[in-house]
């Protein structure tokens, strides 16, 4: 292997300075004006690819580094890791046009740059579907958050246009500034050292646009808040408040300019900060908060709690000796808990109160017990760090609601690691030791990724490979976060035991458990006893970037972590909303005796989710480097160079680079992306894929020197060689797609003569048949004329002739009648009496009632209640016809009730309860109607297990029994049930075993509450109980939700003696576990997947929506 090592140099170089002029030609034919940095000369700048570097050693190394570093060339290669050097100044190639020349270029066809290592994991994770994360690492001040900030500049600009994803990467960008105001500050290395870490995933769709992202944050350093190193600042944001805010804005929130004013911040003057422009920097945070989708009332409720902790920074307490002989504290400066009560909206009281005393439980009683001076001032330092941690916390959640991806198909995600550097200070504690912890884990996944995992893979393969030694900090990592016998372990133990512990007893326990382990010392043990160098509160830990002292002072407070309880409810006692939320424990209805995890636990657990995840993607490294310790422009030290590529294991990894191959990929996968570069293996390849590989690269005439075929994998040697098949692959593309092009126009163009061929013939048809049809129509029209015309006055003829004969008839008629009643009245005048006209209009009226009643006895309606029918009758009889007809509604509805047996009556009653609750008040009330209410739908009384399970149980008797789905009062979920209902109580049982899981008396039952939606959801609300006293009420969803609330409406009505409470509305309150919920239902017509009647429901804090 080493002696084919020169040959394969040559190779590379011959294979390079091909590709750059070919490239530079292409540059030209595009009509792209040539970046000057885009040509190196490696004689006078160094090598570009450390891969390359002759000879290999650590001194050759520093010396290339150095040598690019004089030149302004901060990066170079090492494969594919790109060695980032700070310049401690502004380069300019970070331009537009730059952003343009890297675009689509592959990782080694230009100069070494960022935005390679960014195009190429953008591209791998938009073409080959691949997740991707870009760790970036290194030490304190080495450039890791600029890096990051240019990774998320380049994605950005690269990714698809449009207005939509626009705003999307207006906000991943501005969450930058956002979170460098509250999470960064000014150190000894670094003026914009970050004091948290972060990972950001940014998801985006098949095409490649960003469609949002998510945050994770780590461990941020909350105890600058309250003390910070000497020449340290605190956080960015208090000094961007005092020097950025106007006058008024700085009065409404109790400031004053200057921040000797603060003790927070009043730290030997090292508030001053050449580098920082405060003014520019708060401005910024402010357009950040607003693009990100903060509201203005939301940005002054953060600001009036970043002023908040200032004020209680300066709160001051004077020791005082009381009556018993104990010391006791007085409050001084009391103006300044004055302006702090008016901004957190508190009665002064309560918060003095619980910054000068602390409330114990002791059995029944509650003693109030006075803090020392000490103890108040650390109870302020405690609030004080609580305070801003947990805002800064709720800032990250925010931003994460906004820039969260909504619902979406399936979802690529490229993820970028910004976390804190290796730190050595001259007091190193806490925070430093779980920073360091951070990077060991990092260092450790470099190995397995970079090392480990390339040999094994290639002796796995059967490749042919010596193996070459390098540092595995495996035993430092399981030092400190190994399960029962690691540090963190350890520590937490200490922090969770009886009795009194402290800092010290820490250190023994650490001592008695790991004296032997060669990574730590401690001037307890044996092996460091007569050492000097180490204090007896400390003790050493042998990192991979050298050996760190950690004093364990503060170590057990800090892991610790705990606020006092009567501070919480001080704070949720303030009306000011964003602070209920940040102490939610504070709640007096909320009682949790659990004790809160340490902060060490949670550390450890999101650094194992961190590897988890980015185990699951595939890796691109940024190895940040500090050419001095000063933050000089121009300056390279050699020995910090050279300690960090040491501890970086840079050497190992070039070793390995040298005599390994730069590219590995599945034989399927390889064969698929390149399979039309052979007319062997296009279009198909029936064989085994290793087969397939082999006759592709065969016919390609690959130098077998350049390629390697193990017994799943193909590897390429050379980078150059895999370029060269892209661009072979590219140019079959593009005549493929020609191929395409064409078939598709000439079966376009046969398409389009078929279909007009076909539109003249149905034309040429439709007319011939149009024009044979209006002939047609225009003769029959003219026959139907004239027949109609002669028709019409051969009518009018006979109409005029029977018209004149009837009147005839009638005139005959009317002269007889006259004539026959005028000879009777002459006749018979002698014997008419003067009072015959009155009983013959009587005769007549009764004769009238009789044919009106006669008439309505042959044209009574139907039988049938619902039958609304009634025969008309004159004006005269209006009033007597209208009594008559309520008389016989009312004699059939008797008639029709007395057909009913009592079963049937009882159903009629449950569907008269359910007309009178819901009629009027809730959708798809109408659609059960028609449907009866069957009550039991398992045939639960004929079930052997429940007759044998409650044959003599007051439940026996069933009233209704169906599978319902029980909604989760915590997350919303459901889960199927059986609910049986008896005239006694409501139960919830198991329908396999018929074990009861609730059962709630139906006199416990106040109230029932539902929502006017379609929706199938009723809520249950019950008197505190054994059942419920946990629980609380009860969510159900059910297809019979009408006749379940009806019936438990009669079932209470039969037991209370009245009615319960009935809610039909689309906001009510409910006891789920203990806390009022707020249960809101949505008609929303933004999800059309959801189909009519399904609900989604979400559960968020103390409100749960139902989406309908």
């Amino acid at each position: 292997m080493d002696s084919m090592q020169p040959s394969v140099k040559c190779i590379r170089l011959v294979h390079l300075a091909q590709l750059s002029m070919t490239f530079l030609q292409r540059s030209s034919a595009k009509g792209v004006p040539p970046v000057p940095f885009e040509t190196e000369d490696n004689n006078i700048e160094g090598v570009a690819d450390i891969v390359l570097l002759e000879p290999v050693t650590e001194d050759a190394f520093v010396a290339n580094l150095k040598k690019r570093y004089k030149h302004r060339r901060i990066y170079t290669y090492l494969g594919n890791v790109l060695l980032s050097v700070n310049p401690y100044c502004d380069i300019p190639i970070y331009t537009p046009e730059y952003i343009d020349r890297y675009r689509s270029r592959n990782l080694y066809e230009l100069p070494p740059h960022i935005f390679a290592i960014a195009d190429d994991a953008y591209r791998s994770m938009r073409d080959r579907n691949l997740d991707q994360c870009i760790i970036i690492s290194g030490e304190s001040g080495s450039g890791k958050t600029e890096a990051s900030k240019l990774v998320m500049r380049y994605v950005a600009a690269v990714s698809v246009k449009g207005h939509r994803i626009d705003k999307i990467k207006s906000m991943l960008l501005q969450s930058n500034p956002l979170l460098e105001a509250f999470g960064n500050a000014k150190t000894m290395k670094n003026d914009n050292s970050s004091r948290f870490g972060k990972y950001m995933d940014i998801e985006f769709d098949f095409k490649g646009e960003p469609l949002g992202g998510i945050i994770t944050n780590y461990l941020l350093e909350k105890s600058r808040v309250a003390v910070q190193p000497p020449g340290e600042r605190n956080f960015h944001i208090f000094y961007q408040v005092l020097g950025g805010a106007d006058v008024s804005h700085l009065k409404s929130l109790r400031l004053s300019r200057n921040p000797e004013k603060y003790r927070l911040l009043n730290n030997h003057d090292s508030y001053i900060a050449d580098t920082i422009d405060d003014k520019a920097a708060f401005l910024a945070t402010k357009a950040a908060m607003e693009a990100v989708g903060f509201r203005p009332e939301e940005v002054q409720e953060v600001l009036t709690i970043v002023a908040g902790v200032l004020k209680i920074g300066n709160v001051e307490f004077q020791p005082v000796s009381n009556i018993d002989g104990s010391e006791g504290c007085l409050l001084i400066k009391e103006y300044e808990l004055r302006d702090l009560c008016d901004m957190f909206q508190s009665p002064d009281s309560v918060l003095q109160t619980a910054l000068t005393t602390r409330r114990v439980e002791a059995g029944s009683e509650v003693v109030a017990i006075e803090y020392s001076a000490t103890e108040a001032h650390s109870a302020r330092d405690a609030l004080c760090k609580a305070l801003y941690s947990r805002l800064f916390t709720w800032l990250i959640s925010k931003l994460n609601e906004n820039i969260r991806v909504e619902n979406h198909g399936k979802r690529k995600c490229l993820g970028v690691l910004d976390i804190y550097g290796f730190e050595v200070f001259e007091h190193n504690g806490f925070e430093q030791f779980v920073i360091n912890y951070c990077n060991e884990k990092l260092q450790q996944l470099f190995i397995e990724l970079t090392l480990k995992e390339e040999q094994e893979d290639y002796v796995k393969e059967g490749i042919t490979w010596t193996h070459i030694d390098y540092f595995n900090n495996e035993a430092i990592c399981d030092l400190v976060d190994k399960s029962h016998v690691g540090i963190l372990s350890i520590l937490d133990e200490e922090c969770l035991r009886p009795g009194e512990v402290s800092d010290e007893s820490f250190l023994e326990r650490l001592t008695q458990k790991l004296e032997q382990h060669k990574f730590l010392e401690t001037r307890l043990g044996r092996r460091c006893q007569n050492d000097k160098s180490l204090a007896h509160d400390c003790f050493r830990i042998q990192h991979y970037a050298g050996a760190v002292t950690y004093s364990v002072a503060g170590f057990i407070e800090k892991n610790s972590d705990l606020l006092y309880r009567d501070l919480s409810q001080a704070m949720f006692a303030c009306n000011l909303l964003l602070l209920k939320s940040l102490f939610p424990e504070g709640n007096p209805s909320r009682v949790c005796l659990k004790r809160p995890t340490t902060a060490g636990f949670k550390f450890k657990n999101s650094m194992n989710a961190l590897m988890k995840n980015l185990h699951m993607k595939n890796p691109s490294y940024i190895r940040c480097v500090k050419p001095n310790e000063s933050q000089t422009a121009s300056k390279f030290d050699d020995n910090v160079v050279r300690r960090q590529v040491k501890y970086l294991g840079l050497m190992e990894n070039l070793r390995v680079r040298r005599s390994g191959f730069c590219f590995r990929q599945l034989h399927l996968q390889f064969l698929n992306r390149y399979k039309m570069l052979s007319s062997k293996t296009w279009p198909n390849w029936s064989g085994p894929p290793r087969k397939g590989v082999e006759a592709l690269m065969k016919e390609l005439r690959i130098d077998l020197v350049e390629y390697a075929v193990g017994i799943s994998k193909v590897f390429i040697r050379n980078p150059i060689m895999l370029f060269e098949l892209e661009e072979k692959r590219r140019l079959h593309l593009g005549q493929l797609a020609t191929l395409l092009q064409a078939v598709y126009r000439g079966w376009r163009c046969r398409h389009a003569y078929q279909k007009l061929r076909k539109s003249q013939i149905v034309i040429a048809k439709n007319w011939r048949r149009y024009e044979a049809r209006q002939e047609f129509l225009t003769q029959r029209n003219a026959v139907s004329t004239i027949s109609k015309n002669f028709k019409c006055w051969q009518a009018k003829q006979e109409l005029q002739h029977l018209r004149r004969m009837q009147l005839m008839l009638w005139s005959v008629a009317v002269i007889r009648k006259y004539y026959f009643g005028w000879r009777v009245r002459r006749l018979l005048r002698h014997k008419f009496r003067r009072n015959a006209a009155p009983i013959i209009v009587r005769a007549m009226q009764l004769y009238i009632r009789w044919k009106f009643l006669l008439n309505l006895l042959n044209h009574l309606p139907s039988m049938s209640p619902l039958d609304k029918q009634w025969p008309p009758a004159k004006p005269l009889f209006h009033d007597i016809n209208t009594e008559l007809r309520k008389m016989h509604h009312r004699w059939r509805c008797c008639k029709y009730r007395s057909k009913f047996d009592q079963a049937s009556r009882s159903r009629m009653r449950e569907k008269v309860a359910a007309s009178n609750i819901f009629k009027g008040r809730k959708e798809g009330y109408s659609h059960s109607i028609a449907h009866p209410f069957r009550g039991d739908y398992v045939r639960l009384r004929a079930n052997y297990k429940w007759k044998k399970a409650f044959k003599d149980s007051p439940d026996n008797y069933v009233v209704f029994a169906d599978m319902i789905l029980k909604i989760n009062r915590s997350s919303g979920k459901n889960t199927a049930n059986l609910l049986v209902m008896s005239t006694n109580a409501l139960l919830l049982m198991d329908q396999r075993m018929m074990s009861i899981k609730y059962r709630i008396p139906v006199t416990d039952i106040t109230r029932m509450s539902l929502s006017p939606y379609r929706d199938q959801i009723a809520v249950f609300h019950a008197k505190e109980s054994e059942a419920t006293k946990k629980k609380g009420d009860f969510i159900i969803e059910s297809n019979h939700v009408i006749e379940i609330v009806a019936k438990m409406f009669l079932l209470i009505i039969n037991a209370n003696g009245k009615p319960p409470e009935m809610v039909i509305a689309s906001e009510f309150q409910a006891n789920l576990n203990a806390v009022m919920v707020n249960m809101v239902f949505r008609l929303e017509d933004t999800f059309p997947e959801l189909p009519v009647g399904v609900i989604k429901v979400t559960r968020k804090g103390n409100r749960m929506e139902f989406l309908v």
